[in-house]
């Protein structure tokens, strides 16, 4: 089993930033990929960023690429999403999730194997 708990989350008004953590534990080397989700009321939830285990491999989506960086930390075995630029639209629930499957990674829920509890991000206009 891999936990996966988030941290950071909060209201920020349009243009300001947040950085998310994600403290990873457990069997943490099981994990290929790590990534973030987001889900707003009455949408899917969506990929937003991954990241390999190595942290040597980014991918991020469009909505948020120049504006979003993942980034991992070896020691502290943490995933975060620093978040830049921020837009009403970035308003969500936040979620971190481990990939614990090899074959590259994954832009899809059901890619995923482990979940965090999500932490909300609100932007105000």
């Amino acid at each position: 089993q891999v936990q996966l708990v988030e941290t950071g989350g909060g209201l920020v008004q349009a243009g300001g930033s947040l950085r998310l953590s994600c403290a990873v534990s457990g069997r943490t080397f099981s994990v290929y990929y790590m990534g973030w989700f987001r889900q707003a009321p009455g949408k899917e939830r969506e990929f937003v960023a991954a990241i390999n285990w190595s942290g040597g491999t980014r991918y991020y989506a469009s909505s948020v690429k120049g504006r979003f960086t993942i980034s991992r930390d070896d020691a502290k075995e943490t995933v975060s999403l620093q978040m830049n630029s921020l837009k009403p639209e970035d308003t969500a629930i936040y979620y971190c999730a481990a990939r614990a499957r090899d074959g590259g990674y994954s832009a899809v829920r059901s890619g995923y194997d482990y979940w965090g509890q999500g932490t909300q991000v609100t932007v105000s206009s």
